[in-house]
């Protein structure tokens, strides 16, 4: 299994991931936070770019049957009904629901992947679960972590080393590029206490400067969520292949 790796969203040309296994992965907190509202029965995340077009979709749906979500720099965008944090789509908010989410760089990187063959969601929250969806596909594997303003972010380079640490785990060979083995360096050494280790960067002191230290606790929580979501035709749902 031959593994590329895009460091940041803004590196991906779409017609790089034509045809291909793609695993998105935005810790904080987009892709958390789409895990969780799926998990909680939310019925489906459009992930859109800006806040007009979410705006534009919210009219084709009935007043009851959808929520707006998003953020932008961290912050609840004007008029929506939720911001991006996980905590706020508890199963009372979302069931049922469509979400049409646009954040500022998580809902970009999926929107990137629409050549793509198969395209998952993958945090913390999910990784024995997409890595067992890898194992069992055998297919090459491209990993987009979604970065923040153009630049990596640590917290996804370590998502990818724990999902490649748990193919490797499984028996799956596979083949890494330099950041693929720092990926899985860096997991493996830091896994015992991965919250210790990001709080010097710099989306890790973002999110603490605005009070949402309770996010990052529920982004790291690791394997609290076992499901595989896929996006497929502009929509993000559960996988049920993967059950």
């Amino acid at each position: 299994m031959k593994i590329d790796i895009y460091a940041a969203q803004n590196s991906v040309q779409e017609k790089e991931l034509k045809d291909r296994t793609v695993v998105v992965i935005d810790v904080f907190r987009a892709t958390t936070t789409i895990i969780t509202a799926l998990h909680n029965g939310c019925r489906e995340v459009i992930p859109v770019a800006g806040i007009e077009e979410a705006i534009a979709f919210s009219r084709n749906y009935d007043k009851n049957t959808f929520l707006l979500g998003g953020e932008r720099n961290t912050h609840k965008i004007d008029g929506f009904d939720l911001s991006n944090s996980p905590l706020e789509y508890t199963r009372q908010t979302v069931d049922g629901r469509t979400i049409l989410m646009t954040t500022t760089n998580g809902t970009k990187a999926v929107r990137k992947t629409h050549e793509a063959k198969v395209v998952l969601i993958a945090g913390f929250v999910n990784v024995d679960a997409i890595a067992t969806y890898l194992y069992n596909l055998g297919e090459d594997v491209v990993f987009v972590c979604a970065g923040t303003d153009g630049k990596f972010s640590l917290e996804d380079i370590l998502a990818v080393g724990a999902l490649l640490s748990g193919l490797k785990n499984m028996g799956k060979e596979i083949t890494l590029d330099d950041l693929g083995f720092v990926c899985v360096h860096m997991y493996e050494m830091y896994k015992n206490d991965i919250k210790e280790f990001l709080k010097e960067t710099n989306h890790y002191r973002r999110l603490i400067n605005e009070k949402l230290e309770n996010d990052i606790d529920a982004c790291l929580d690791i394997n609290s969520i076992p499901v595989v979501p896929a996006y497929k035709d502009g929509v993000i749902r559960l996988n049920a292949k993967a059950h």
